[in-house]
């Protein structure tokens, strides 16, 4: 099936994950389907679908007026606080708050599918973990689905191979990136349904050839597969409303390309012993840094605001590395951030979204994945496209990182000659699948 033109003016039924690295990238991907004229609906909780609005970037606010939102009411959310001594960097708080999400979903969106698709056809694009869509789709005839993979196609093909015993394409799946009761969880939830392609926010010039192998798997077989990354915008407007956050304010004000961004995403907490050789990583690397201290968000992010811990963190260090360096507690907006002149280098958790993020913004990658899908993303990075460096390798992931190795790797891209290899890489690998973005 090709998609119809905007003449035909078929609506498109989005349902994301209520985690922020796919209600984000859903919502982008929803914003590019409305610009070419498609009637687009983005249905989850009230709670989601205002997080997802509020942390969009890259657009104007006036492009949400051009899809309808369903904000589906859903009781309060159970109390949930990430643990910052976990013995596993996955968010596992946040496991309990998705099943009651799911749970109370279900029934409005199977009432929202038989409502939309009543008096003409319906495209369903679903995450795979909100596979039950399919099931209450399956009695109407109309409809056309189709998933949206959040996660890499090399990351999804590792498994498929591994499950067969088929040769290692690039990386096997790496043990212990996810714990217990987050594989039962998505056993639950993403099942194998019928559906007729699978759209990937990823692009050939980083995956082709994964894709094409992929292609040939017995899932994928009869399937249509679209590449349609990256979905944020390459060209990022400058704010969406109001005031533009300080850490913009202060980028102004730096030289191009002499600024590395330190985030860890939004599910990450990492321990105070940690936190603190960060610190004395950055502040001994010499180099300007905006640097986004914060825990793994809650159920509810209006919540927090009542997170108490990084408040108390680092107390003397801003004024320590003040006139060269800035901390932001709490959320910042990464797209404007990344997009910004000043910024050089991202040291980041390589989740998809930020991976995908970081790259079409030209910035240099400096790698310390956390969980799931981060630590095969990380060697992505640095052992096939070689355009980033390693922080923490996956295999010193229950070890405190001594700032020596943040100062280092710091070094590596924004001081040394290994930094210069990486941006010859880089616009070698721009040139040859015309990608240049920044």
């Amino acid at each position: 099936m090709e998609f119809p033109n905007r003449d035909n003016k078929i609506p498109i039924l989005i349902v994301p994950f209520p985690a922020q690295g796919h209600l984000n990238q859903l919502l982008h991907f929803s914003l590019l389907l409305s610009s070419h004229g498609f009637p687009v609906h983005f249905a989850s909780s009230s709670i989601h679908n205002i997080q997802a609005r509020h942390r969009l970037q890259g657009w104007t606010f006036a492009s949400l007026h051009n899809i309808t939102f369903h904000d589906i009411p859903i009781p309060s959310l159970p109390p949930s606080t990430p643990n910052p001594n976990s013995t596993h960097g996955f968010p596992s708080h946040l496991v309990p708050i998705w099943e009651f999400v799911i749970h109370h979903l279900r029934s409005p969106i199977s009432s929202l599918l038989h409502s939309l698709s009543s008096s003409s056809p319906l495209i369903l694009i679903h995450d795979p973990l909100m596979s039950f869509v399919i099931d209450d789709a399956a009695s109407i005839p109309s409809i056309h689905t189709f998933k949206f993979q959040c996660a890499p196609a090399n990351y999804i093909l590792s498994y498929l191979y591994e499950s067969k015993s088929k040769p290692d394409i690039l990386f096997s799946p790496l043990p212990d990136t996810f714990p217990e009761e987050v594989s039962t969880f998505s056993k639950k939830h993403c099942y194998d349904t019928p559906c007729e392609g699978m759209l990937f926010n990823t692009s050939l010039s980083i995956e082709e050839p994964f894709i094409d192998l992929l292609a040939k798997e017995d899932d994928f077989v009869g399937k249509k597969i679209f590449t349609v990354g990256p979905v944020s915008p390459l060209i990022v407007t400058d704010r969406m409303s109001g005031p533009r956050h300080p850490c913009l304010e202060w980028l102004d004000k730096q030289p191009p390309k002499s600024v590395v961004y330190v985030a860890f995403g939004s599910t990450t907490t990492i321990p105070v012993e940690q936190i603190e050789q960060i610190a004395l990583g950055l502040e001994k690397s010499n180099q300007r840094f905006i640097w986004v201290v914060r825990d793994a968000d809650r159920g509810d992010v209006s919540q927090d605001a009542e997170l108490e811990r990084v408040k108390s963190l680092l107390l003397d260090f801003d004024k320590r590395v003040e006139g060269i360096a800035m901390v932001v507690r709490g959320w910042a907006p990464q797209l404007d951030i990344l997009a910004h002149g000043s910024t050089a280098a991202f040291m980041s958790h390589c989740g998809w979204n930020s991976y995908m993020e970081g790259m079409s913004m030209g910035v240099a990658m400096l790698t310390w994945p956390m969980h799931s899908d981060q630590p095969s993303n990380a060697l992505l990075i640095t052992e096939y496209l070689k355009v980033g460096v390693m922080v923490r390798e996956w295999e010193k992931r229950d070890e405190v990182l001594k700032w020596e190795k943040v100062d280092e790797a710091i070094r590596k891209v924004m001081v040394h000659e290994e930094g210069v290899e990486i941006r010859t890489r880089r616009r070698s690998w721009e040139r040859r699948y015309g990608m240049v973005l920044k």
